[in-house]
């Protein structure tokens, strides 16, 4: 439920989802108060629209209140973060191949995140070249403001409301935020796993600003074990690939070099906490490449006995589901597959599903004209449905992307981050670039783009179906998850439609857990 906009002749403000982007000259919406709902544990975002009228709005700030219920418990305005949305112009769209999924074309997006404060420290951003506030808004412009909210572990559970207030020196004007928190709580490590590939070295901030988003960041460069036990216990961190250990096999290179020994597999695991997911990412895209098949099989080998699980971007194929050990476990325990490519391969892909493999999914280019895209110029809800109910729908359990930090010379205001040289140099903007580097706005690290929040916001969708699976109630679940997400030619590109089935699975969650209670009291009289 939302409410009516406060409107004036210089300055209008407005609230909508966080699932949508705001043109910069598009109408300003008529409602400024928002209805939220979200779990202990769980990010909740919307969108805080302001639009200068006839003339120019200067010293524009934003500020936020604690979130207080009737009984007065408080979620600390400390728990609501604050950025202001960066516009980026696309000028080479991405490739149009009709169908039901289809860019949006050139224009300018927000997508970068300018944060209020310093994430690290909680401090006021000043002096670095891009300043999240206070701003100046054209006349007739928008400037989006993107707003999350944190639920703390301990919050009771309730109605809990509160106020943003923009300030100006043409005027002030407030909205009202309303927040249900539901009776349940999402868990500090994902259930869906992933690895997304940071081409830079590892710092603590970069390690921490992707794990609040239930992403487990991957660094080429130097990477330093010793953060792992306050990024797995605080952080949710949850797996790690084994460094050194690349076959050299990808598309264009038929070929894998010896496998690794034993020993040097252990070694490299040892430095590790144990209680991590251990794998090696062996080779990329290797398809129909049967001469790697026998090599595969040595490397799996090694690799199984030092404890650790291969990850091969490749359809499954059934001379692979041997390693030759005797043990009956496959050459690949992950097998990573475009949309295009579990089309193709469904079968297969059920039975090494019913053998105990594992199959991620993962996103690059566009590769088909029906499965979401993770390019900038792609409607938002193609970042939040494959990782949440499609994931969830087709069995699929965990998630990959090649890099996050593609980054061009000019990556706060150049985002044509990749060319495809093997189709003719085709433009995908964004792709390869799901953060910004910090250092523009003062930030250690990295600081999101808005695809990484759709991105976050599907993996807490996977997690509301994968705690219907642990109360028995799987079955149920999935079938509310049919209506928006049934495949991958088959998914809603609503928002609103996908919300209600959100909705919808956390009153059921909430009931389950009431119903369980009383029947537990019940059980405890003797009833």
């Amino acid at each position: 439920m939302i409410m009516s906009n406060s409107v004036s002749p210089e300055l209008y403000v407005w609230a909508t989802s966080g699932m949508e982007r705001i043109n910069p000259t598009a109408q300003p919406g008529s409602l400024s108060d928002i209805s939220l709902y979200a779990a202990r544990g769980e990010y909740e975002p919307f969108q805080i629209g302001i639009r200068a009228s006839q003339s120019s709005l200067t010293n524009v700030n934003v500020s936020v209140s604690d979130l207080t219920s009737l009984s007065n418990q408080i979620i600390p305005k400390s728990n609501i973060s604050l950025y202001r949305e960066h516009y980026v112009y696309v000028k080479n769209p991405s490739p149009n191949l009709g169908g039901m999924n289809q860019p949006l074309g050139s224009g300018w997006y927000a997508d970068g995140l300018i944060p209020f404060v310093d994430p690290a420290t909680g401090r006021d951003l000043v002096g670095a070249n891009l300043d999240a506030a206070p701003f100046r808004i054209d006349a007739n412009q928008n400037q989006p403001i993107w707003v999350d909210i944190f639920v703390p572990r301990n919050t009771p559970t309730g109605e809990y409301s509160g106020t943003f207030t923009i300030a100006s020196d043409q005027g002030t004007r407030n909205g009202k935020i309303i927040l249900r928190v539901w009776d349940f709580e999402l868990p500090i490590k994902p259930s869906l796993n992933s690895v997304f590939l940071f081409n830079t070295d590892q710092t603590k901030e970069a390690s921490i600003e992707f794990l609040k988003h239930k992403l487990n960041p991957q660094f080429n460069g130097r990477s330093d074990p010793g953060l792992e036990r306050e990024l797995i216990d605080q952080w949710g961190l949850k797996s790690v690939g084994l460094r050194g250990f690349w076959s050299g096999a990808e598309r264009g290179k038929p070929s894998m070099g010896p496998a690794p020994s034993v020993a040097a597999l252990q070694a490299e695991a040892a430095l590790h906490q144990p209680d991590l997911f251990k794998f090696v990412y062996s080779a990329d895209e290797i398809d129909g490449y049967t001469n790697l098949y026998e090599p595969m099989k040595e490397w799996s080998r090694a690799i199984h006995q030092a404890g650790a699980y291969n990850l091969v971007v490749m359809a499954p194929v059934p001379e692979l589901y041997d390693d030759g050990s005797g043990t009956g476990r496959s050459a690949v325990d992950i097998w990573v597959v475009l949309p295009k490519m579990y089309e193709q391969s469904a079968d297969s892909i059920a039975q090494v599903l019913r053998k105990g493999d594992q199959v991620w999914s993962y996103n690059s280019l566009v590769q088909d004209n029906y499965s979401p895209k993770w390019q900038i110029d792609f409607a938002p809800i193609n970042f939040r449905i494959q990782p949440g109910f499609l994931s969830q729908n087709l069995g699929l359990t965990g998630l990959l992307y090649w890099q996050v930090d593609r980054w061009t010379q000019e990556p706060w205001n150049d985002v044509n981050t990749f060319f495809d040289r093997f189709d003719n140099n085709r433009p995908y903007p964004g792709d390869g670039m799901l953060v910004y580097p910090g250092e523009q706005v003062g930030v250690r690290g990295v600081v999101p783009s808005m695809r990484l929040k759709w991105l976050r916001e599907g993996i807490e969708d996977y997690e509301y179906v994968a705690i219907l699976k642990q109360m028995g109630e799987g079955e149920q679940a999935l079938k509310m998850i049919q209506a928006v997400a049934r495949n991958w030619q088959n998914w809603s590109q609503d928002p609103q439609q996908l919300d209600s089935v959100r909705r919808q699975l956390g009153e059921t969650i909430e009931n389950f857990r009431k119903t369980y209670s009383a029947w537990l009291t019940d059980k405890t009289r003797g009833i």
